[in-house]
């Protein structure tokens, strides 16, 4: 059980090979708290919505943002200010107008699961 930190390596386990892949797959505790900080951006159903609009539709700006989502302007603001902060989106002045655009890569594939998730064709009931 080479992988097990010393603090931990007093432990009892029952499949110590099992121990190590999982120490393994865990990775860098680091790592694992940037990820579990994503998703828990993703939580917010309307955070959540304003990234699927900002992957699918591209740059857009507070006040289409807030059409698109159903969310009032301040919280469209409010959401996208956490985002920002995140690394997930950035804003790109042009003129008076800040449009937004999502930023990060690794977001992408779990964007793209959720729209295809959304999009799938419901199960005939058995009936």
């Amino acid at each position: 059980m080479h992988l097990v930190p010393a603090d931990r390596a007093g432990h009892r386990t029952i499949d110590g090979h099992r121990v190590c892949e999982a120490i393994a797959a865990i990775g860098d505790t680091e790592h694992v708290r940037s990820w579990a900080e994503r998703f828990s951006l993703l939580a917010d159903p309307g955070r959540l919505a304003l990234l699927l609009a900002l992957h699918r539709a591209g740059p857009l700006a507070v006040s289409d943002l807030a059409v698109a989502t159903g969310m009032r302007d301040p919280a469209v603001s409010q959401a996208l200010r956490l985002l920002r902060t995140a690394g997930l989106v950035t804003g790109d002045k042009d003129g008076r107008v800040v449009r937004y655009r999502l930023v990060d890569d690794g977001m992408r594939p779990l964007l793209d699961e959720c729209a295809a998730a959304d999009h799938e064709e419901p199960t005939a009931a058995a009936g």
